[in-house]
């Protein structure tokens, strides 16, 4: 029985930050079980650019959206280069972004333009670069 409710409190913790298990157990038993699920976030900007939705990307940016603001330690730029999102990264680059940032690991968007063999974006932030 324990078991199962181990079980269900991890599924529910998936949806959730925090789940009390005493929800599950009689009112009886004083046995807490809390689970904390900590799963990073990507926000929408990011996560348009990693799907390749330019559309969503041009109407995000034109309402305000940073183009440099990170996203789960990652800026929009790191994003378009990893998954050579071309077309993106000339918008994003046209719109200021800040090609010379680094993440929490120390890697640019040009690290990640060639950890993923991304030629496309490599040779699009490196004349950016020099610029």
């Amino acid at each position: 029985m324990k078991k199962l409710l181990f079980i269900i409190a991890i599924v529910f913790g998936a949806t959730s930050t925090q789940v009390q298990a005493s929800n599950f157990i009689s009112n009886t038993n004083s046995n807490i079980l809390t689970v904390e699920v900590n799963k990073p976030t990507v926000n929408l900007l990011c996560t348009s650019i990693a799907k390749g939705d330019l559309d969503i990307v041009k109407k995000l940016i034109a309402n305000g959206e940073s183009v440099n603001k990170k996203s789960n330690g990652q800026t929009p730029a790191m994003y378009a280069a990893r998954y050579n999102r071309t077309e993106i990264l000339e918008l994003l680059i046209a719109e200021g972004a800040n090609l010379r940032v680094k993440d929490n690991k120390g890697y640019s968007a040009l690290d990640y333009a060639k950890a993923t063999n991304a030629v496309g974006a490599q040779k699009l932030i490196e004349a950016a670069l020099v610029k």
